[in-house]
């Protein structure tokens, strides 16, 4: 009775580890789109609103779904007027945001180096800034998209199999 139970928590552990990895697979591609529009919500806030970064933060927060907004709004909220760098604070909230959320290194990494231009040049080369974490955010969400319908179907086939194999190793 002991090895029936013990059996089928095994089996369940796995298929809930193949479901979370099916899971970020499936969700990877959604927020990557959710950075790509507020990205272009940034770029439109920054060059025609004329709005400083911490004005631009807020209205890009009210116009995209959660989590995102939440993030936004935190790095907005944070932002002093008589500080020199915004970048800090952007590289604490994506670490964050990245370890309770499915992005990969990649997508935190073109994150990072976004916030390493945010608010340090004129209107124009924030602009061209904005458009290039854009385009490297399309490139990923390819493949991203691309690695879900590849992988997706597969990984919660592959959950239940190892679980069935580790089982069958112990019995």
């Amino acid at each position: 009775m002991i090895k029936l139970l013990a059996s089928l928590f095994i089996i369940g552990a796995s298929v809930l580890l193949g479901n979370e990895y099916a899971n970020n697979l499936v969700n990877r591609p959604r927020y990557i789109r959710f950075f790509k529009n507020a990205l272009q919500i940034l770029e439109a806030e920054i060059v025609y609103s004329q709005e400083t970064i911490k004005e631009s933060l807020h209205a890009v927060s009210n116009q995209i779904p959660e989590p995102l907004a939440t993030l936004f709004q935190h790095i907005a909220d944070d932002i002093q007027h008589d500080q020199d760098e915004l970048y800090p604070i952007w590289e604490k909230h994506i670490h964050v945001f990245y370890r309770s959320n499915p992005i990969q290194v990649d997508d935190k990494e073109i994150l990072l180096q976004f916030g390493r231009t945010l608010g340090q040049h004129d209107v124009i080369q924030q602009q061209k800034y904005i458009r290039l974490a854009i385009n490297h955010l399309e490139r990923t969400l390819k493949e991203a998209d691309d690695k879900h319908h590849r992988y997706g179907k597969m990984a919660r086939s592959v959950g239940v199999l190892i679980g069935i194999f580790i089982v069958l190793l112990l019995l």
